[in-house]
């Protein structure tokens, strides 16, 4: 991997890391999908290849299982598993009250599902994800594909009686074809702007018929760890109503990411 990483991603780095701090070895995790979320899938290798961390992970995503494996990670299934100790996963954006959408890798369903069958969520982003109002990131929902455009009709239907800025909403597509996920199932997302009242439009969304869930993680999130590209790191934990503050220093010559795989 080479020395220099961006500031987007140096940011990203120091929060996986500091986020690793919570795992204790015996301990059953879910491993959360996107860029963010792969930093910390490395770093736990390394501490299962290096320091003897014992540890099952359960992934939200084929991807994420296939580094996890990479790396070293023993990864159960949900069913296996039951209940997790710990879920770690990364956002697209989070409020001050640790409200978040997810869903931009695509993978909110089992992301949802697993974060909701665990203890405690954390939360790894870099600053940028930390808005005052949640909307600018366009909200994703997974759909069926049977009838999908009847589905997306309702939504924009809906959200002209909510609290939100914008009412489009767009089929994700892969290429020329539409986006499928794990599950099968197709992504609206929903170019809202700002939304007023998240916890409303969650429910609204998921009585859509059609609707298998959407991406607003309301009362799941624990603690988010924020990063910055100089090495700071932010905590905020929203049970405790505490936020602390550490910094990784990136010194000329100290490569930290140099055991890492690419």
């Amino acid at each position: 991997m080479p020395a220099d990483l961006s500031p987007i991603d140096k940011a990203k780095f120091v929060a996986a890391r500091r986020a690793c701090d919570y795992v204790e070895t015996g301990m059953t995790l879910g491993l959360g999908t996107g860029s963010t979320a792969a930093w910390l899938v490395r770093c736990l290798g390394e501490m299962v290849r290096d320091d003897g961390l014992r540890i099952k992970g359960v992934p939200t995503s084929t991807r994420t299982a296939e580094l996890a494996r990479d790396v070293g990670i023993e990864v159960i299934s949900l069913d296996e598993a039951k209940w997790l100790d710990l879920t770690i996963d990364g956002a697209d954006e989070y409020d001050g009250a640790l409200n978040l959408i997810k869903g931009g890798g695509g993978a909110l369903l089992q992301e949802k599902i697993v974060a909701t069958a665990s203890d405690r969520m954390v939360v790894i982003a870099d600053v940028s994800k930390k808005v005052e109002t949640l909307g600018a990131f366009p909200l994703p929902i997974e759909v069926i594909p049977f009838g999908w455009q009847t589905s997306k009709v309702l939504v924009e239907e809906a959200l002209i009686g909510l609290d939100v800025m914008g009412s489009n909403a767009t089929l994700r597509m892969n290429g020329q074809s539409p986006f499928v996920t794990d599950e099968g199932n197709h992504i609206l997302d929903l170019h809202l702007n700002r939304i007023g009242n998240a916890r409303q439009l969650a429910l609204v969304l998921n009585q859509i018929p059609g609707v298998v869930e959407n991406g607003l993680f309301i009362d799941i999130c624990d603690i988010v760890v924020t990063g910055y590209a100089d090495g700071r790191v932010e905590v905020h934990d929203i049970n405790k109503g505490e936020t602390d503050e550490t910094r990784y220093d990136f010194l000329d010559g100290d490569n930290l990411f140099a055991d890492l795989d690419d």
